[in-house]
């Protein structure tokens, strides 16, 4: 058995190891068959061993010529062509007429407008204390001999009349009461009151009238 790193055997080692091991098993069967020691001896010398001598390897084939050396000429040497100046007219510079500057004169700002009005407050039409008459006493008062001080507050509309009358402090009497509440409803006028816009407003108005009986 040849292993990798072994030489391939030549076919003439290869027919001398074939007589090699026929050999021997003829010797070993004329042993067996008991067999005379002159056949054995006979069959050896006939057997001639043929020694086979490995042929050499062949030759190394020798290596390559170099290449021969090729020579490379320069390119031709070529003048660059004459520069050729060509002159370009120069630019037309168009100058655009500034237009005169028109200076406005200036207008005088408006005026302001005017502020608005001030709220007025209702004042009422003369003296409420000479609205009651004599006559207005009430009959029952004066028999009684009663007089007194009323505290009234008046509810007035934008036309500046009466529109409500409430007792605010009695006289204690209520004749007296009721009656000056009656008669400052009737009589009773006032200059009505105007807001920002100078529209009429209503509004209310507190004071007291005094009762006293009148003396001959």
């Amino acid at each position: 058995m040849a292993y990798a790193d072994q030489p391939a055997m030549s076919p003439r080692r290869l027919t001398g190891i074939v007589f090699v091991v026929v050999f021997h098993l003829l010797v070993g069967y004329a042993f067996i068959n008991g067999l005379a020691y002159n056949v054995i001896k006979k069959a050896a010398t006939e057997l001639n061993v043929v020694d086979v001598q490995e042929e050499p390897p062949p030759p190394e084939a020798p290596p390559p010529p170099p290449p021969p050396d090729v020579k490379f000429e320069p390119p031709p040497i070529v003048a660059p062509p004459p520069i050729v100046q060509v002159q370009s007219a120069a630019p037309v510079i168009s100058t655009v007429p500034t237009p005169p500057v028109i200076h406005e004169e200036a207008k005088p700002a408006p005026p302001p407008p005017p502020p608005p009005p001030k709220p007025v407050a209702l004042t009422p039409k003369g003296n409420f204390q000479a609205l009651m008459l004599t006559d207005d006493y009430p009959p029952s008062s004066l028999r009684n001999e009663e007089e007194g001080t009323v505290g009234f507050t008046l509810t007035i509309g934008p036309d500046g009349r009466v529109t409500n009358c409430q007792v605010t402090s009695s006289s204690g009497h209520p004749a007296l009461d009721d009656t000056a509440c009656r008669l400052l409803s009737r009589r009773a006028r006032f200059n009505p009151g105007k807001d920002s816009a100078g529209q009429a407003t209503g509004g209310v108005y507190s004071s007291r009238f005094v009762w006293k009986i009148p003396k001959d």
